[in-house]
């Protein structure tokens, strides 16, 4: 690494590429946060999989992705403990991992911060408690944020993406699309009653890998196929932003209180409204109105797909460029490094700061962790 510039580690988890050739959130938000970085001019090293194709410097345990449920723990602490001897001379290590930041606390190295790219749930909440007494914990938004019972958030930043290398489309299509995994919580069947009940061809892409997205499949999405509702696959980067650029509308009936939702943005990136559930992030993604619907029951989720003709594309793609590019979200990210890194982290105009991220303050300053000794290793 060059020396002068910001330096920082990224590490990835182990269980697909960066990016991911097909679905794949976190890897995806990953490679969005290394190019950004790297364009504001920092020098990134990412520690990754041997098959990552995201152009900057990368390191790795494994050669290839192990794929999503395919591994342990385990597998998860090998690849952490290696990432950790390789990254070198960094000044700070944004870790996306689970076991990474717990492995964290027992070696020397520079400051550590970490992303909670789920929800702030049963599972997820007793562990972010505990890191984040000694290491900084993001939030990707503020309702998320909200459901941290007892974690204490460093700062919250929403995704970006990169909005220049999505194509806009004008929605001639005539079908509304749906994006995502095939799983209850999207609420793939409610779409498909909800468009036969407007009248719209639906179109949908999904991941579906693991068993219980296969038997959700089978039992519940295939025997309602049929007519002008499709299940076209899981789709490649130019495939999905082909399906959205001529979609109508995204239509996202969401059942949980999704963390994010990077699908929404792409969506909207396109210049394709999104007609959505009333819940978790989507109200702050979602201007009602202008770049979608917020819809509280079935019934408004039909009465908006009548409705979303009417919409401003144009105005949907203003709202990603404008709030969700890469550029902004780098910027967010090299601020916060620059408050761990420099210890200012519990100065008083740190809620002024944190308030600039959306965030609450930070309690607690930044572990003082000097730099392992590199190892040899193969890199891009």
């Amino acid at each position: 690494m060059a020396r002068g510039s910001l330096r920082v580690g990224i590490i990835a988890p182990p269980w697909l590429p960066v990016p991911p050739v097909a679905y794949g959130g976190t890897e995806n938000v990953v490679d969005i946060l290394a190019r950004g970085l790297v364009t504001a001019g920092v020098d990134v090293l990412l520690v990754t999989t041997g098959d990552a194709t995201c152009p900057v410097p990368r390191r790795w345990v494994f050669p290839h992705a192990l794929g999503v449920g395919n591994g342990g723990v385990a597998e998860e602490a090998c690849h952490v403990i290696g990432a950790y001897s390789m990254l070198g001379d960094v000044d700070i290590v944004h870790d996306n991992s689970m076991v990474g930041p717990i492995y964290a606390l027992s070696v020397p190295g520079p400051p550590v911060v970490t992303t909670n790219h789920g929800p702030f749930n049963e599972i997820l909440t007793p562990v972010y408690r505990a890191i984040s007494q000694r290491t900084p914990v993001i939030a990707i938004s503020n309702h998320q944020a909200s459901e941290a019972d007892g974690v204490s958030i460093a700062a919250v930043i929403h995704h970006g993406i990169d909005v220049e290398r999505i194509p806009f489309g004008t929605g001639t299509g005539g079908y509304a699309a749906f994006l995502g995994r095939m799983h209850p919580d999207k609420g793939i069947e409610k779409a498909i009653t909800v468009a036969r009940a407007a009248g719209m061809p639906l179109r949908i892409a999904a991941k579906m890998t693991e068993l219980a997205e296969r038997e959700y499949f089978k039992a519940l999405v295939a025997p309602r196929l049929g007519g002008d509702i499709e299940f076209v696959g899981e789709l490649g980067r130019t495939e999905k932003y082909e399906l959205l650029k001529d979609a109508v509308c995204l239509l996202n009936p969401i059942r949980w209180a999704e963390p994010f939702g990077m699908v929404m943005i792409e969506a909207m990136a396109c210049g394709t409204p999104v007609v959505t559930t009333n819940c978790g992030s989507a109200p702050e993604i979602v201007d009602d109105g202008e770049t979608g619907f917020l819809c509280d029951d079935e019934s408004s989720l039909v009465a908006s797909l009548h409705r979303v003709i009417s919409l401003d594309r144009s105005r949907c793609r203003a709202a990603v460029e404008q709030r969700f590019s890469s550029r902004r979200m780098a910027a967010d990210h090299i601020a916060l490094y620059r408050r761990l890194i420099s210890g200012t982290a519990d100065c008083p105009d740190n809620d002024r700061q944190a308030a600039s991220f959306g965030g609450p303050r930070l309690e607690g300053s930044p572990r003082g962790r000097r730099p392992a000794k590199s190892a040899t290793v193969s890199v891009a």
